[in-house]
């Protein structure tokens, strides 16, 4: 099944977003940052439920009274209980909703400023590898053994200028096979692949995309898609022919999630769905 991110529209709300997906013809929407908070939000859910929307929740969903950076792997007190308690209430609401995933992203060695999420960070200096990926791991069992939706936990991404900043230390968990494999070692780990993710860390970390792709897609049952030159994550569109879409096709898409995350305009989406839809 294909969905649409709920991030490919501008809208200040979910029950808008949805409504806007809907109007260019598509009825899977999975919810993502990018809204604000409002009172009706879980009661529009669940009449877009009603409506015949199939919605999926992801990583910053529902959005926050005041923002703030997820992440699960915080040894800062603030974070870490701000980050349980988001993704508790996200997966109750998935549970509510019927969902039978969650996607979550892998945690990290900073707190990173809201001002900053995407673009260049400041360095700082890193917690403890060790203790974060223990802690880290904790919560993810944790939140398992509370949880009706599969948790899936999305690779991160590390940017070439990121890379830089930090002197060559990367601050982000599960960035390359070579993490998942060490993570899925200690854990039941469900890869959600952001395929663009793995394009730009890839291209920092001076990996072989293709080689990387061939070792974590066939792990994976829930991919996210989009494009982009290696260096950020622009969230660019997949078209039919471009090297991604190349590399996409050598593989068997039966009985996967797909989500796309295209925010360079409607006709985007459209031409991304039909290369995905291609694929299938």
């Amino acid at each position: 099944m294909i969905y649409i991110s709920s991030a490919c529209v501008k809208a200040k709300t979910i029950g808008e977003s949805i409504e806007k997906i809907g109007d260019l013809g598509y009825d899977n929407v999975e919810l993502s940052g990018g809204t604000n908070p409002y009172p009706e939000l879980e009661q529009h859910l669940k009449e877009a439920r009603k409506k015949g929307k199939n919605l999926l929740l992801h990583n910053y969903f529902p959005p926050p009274p005041t923002p703030f950076v997820l992440n699960l792997a915080s040894l800062d007190g603030e974070t870490a209980s701000l980050s349980m308690n988001h993704a508790a209430n996200a997966l109750r609401i998935s549970s509510e909703l019927g969902c039978d995933k969650f996607g979550i992203h892998a945690g990290f060695l900073i707190n990173i400023p809201v001002n900053q999420i995407g673009k260049s960070i400041d360095r700082k200096a890193l917690f403890n590898r060790d203790e974060a990926m223990e802690f880290f791991l904790e919560n993810i069992r944790l939140l398992t053994a509370e949880s009706s939706p599969k948790i899936y936990i999305e690779n991160n991404v590390i940017a070439p200028f990121n890379l830089e900043n930090f002197k060559g230390e990367n601050p982000f968990f599960l960035t390359s096979s070579v993490d998942y494999f060490e993570m899925a070692k200690k854990i039941d780990l469900n890869l959600l692949l952001d395929v663009a993710h793995l394009k730009v860390s890839c291209c920092a970390l001076g990996l072989d995309f293709d080689r990387e792709l061939d070792a974590l897609f066939p792990l994976s049952s829930y991919v996210h898609i989009s494009d982009n030159d290696g260096q950020s994550d622009s969230n660019n569109g997949l078209e039919k022919g471009s090297d991604l879409y190349k590399s996409l096709s050598r593989f068997d898409f039966t009985g996967k999630t797909i989500t796309i995350e295209v925010y360079d305009g409607a006709e985007s989406v459209h031409e991304t769905h039909n290369a995905i839809h291609s694929l299938l």
